[in-house]
């Protein structure tokens, strides 16, 4: 029998990354330098049209001082994420 994981809440990570960048008072034009990333790249995140590679998400969390993995916590939203190996 095959166990297939929850759907990954994509609504929440482009909600999260909008949190963060509000947070600190920046627009998409100052993400977008501080990221290296395209403007038009970061609304269309933000606004659900796309969701981006993980180079993206790379970039963003660099730019927003972040680690990648408390980033993507938020696609576990409403379920608990997979346990890590003990040892």
């Amino acid at each position: 029998m095959t166990i297939f994981p929850p759907d990954p809440d994509f609504d929440a990570l482009r909600l999260e990354l909008a949190r963060l960048r509000a947070a600190r008072g920046w627009t998409y034009d100052e993400l977008a330098a501080r990221s290296g990333l395209a403007r038009r790249t970061l609304i269309e995140i933000e606004q659900g049209r796309t969701i981006g590679t993980l180079k993206t998400w790379h970039a963003l969390a660099h730019a927003l001082s972040t680690p990648l993995d408390e980033l993507f916590g938020a696609l576990c939203r409403g379920h608990e994420p997979p346990l890590r190996p003990s040892g």
